[in-house]
């Protein structure tokens, strides 16, 4: 586990990273508007990248405590899919424009990169399934499989002696 983790941390980054530019092309191209739950899982996947980057450039004495980290945000991005999931799946509810987006929309990245962070979309709006898949659900399974490679770097790394 050891000589492996450091690049397994480095896929992860490079796969959450390549994940937002698919999510560009969809809203650019395909013009597939993020809604506000789309977006926060884009942050979700954007710390998830920039912390396992973080942990690539430190010492390996904290290779456990960035994977952990990394992890975390993994988890609370399944955690914004499964509610994203449940807001499909009960389309009476709505997450459009409510104070979510404004606050959203407020926020620093929203106005640095908003064609990146900015929520322009409804979640109840239903779109092409991927392989038989939404969005969100793809979303689950790639921040379940981050979540579970974080935290089994973490809890299994040991330093080099």
């Amino acid at each position: 586990m050891n000589k492996f983790a450091k690049p397994v941390v480095l896929l992860v980054a490079l796969i959450s990273l390549a994940l937002l530019a698919v999510g560009l092309y969809m809203q650019l191209v395909l013009d597939m508007l993020p809604c506000p739950l789309c977006i926060l899982q884009r942050y979700a996947f954007a710390l998830t990248a920039l912390l396992c980057l973080l942990t690539i450039a430190l010492p390996t004495n904290y290779l456990r405590a960035g994977a952990a980290a990394a992890s975390l945000a993994s988890i609370t991005g399944a955690g914004i899919a499964i509610r994203h999931l449940w807001v499909k799946a009960h389309p009476t509810i709505s997450c459009g424009i409510d104070a979510l987006e404004v606050a959203l929309n407020k926020l620093v990245f929203a106005n640095w990169l908003p064609a990146l962070f900015q929520a322009d979309g409804l979640c109840t709006t239903e779109y092409e399934p991927i392989l038989g898949l939404s969005i969100p659900a793809w979303a689950l399974i790639w921040f379940s499989g981050f979540a579970l490679t974080m935290s089994l770097i973490a809890l299994r790394y040991r330093r080099p002696a």
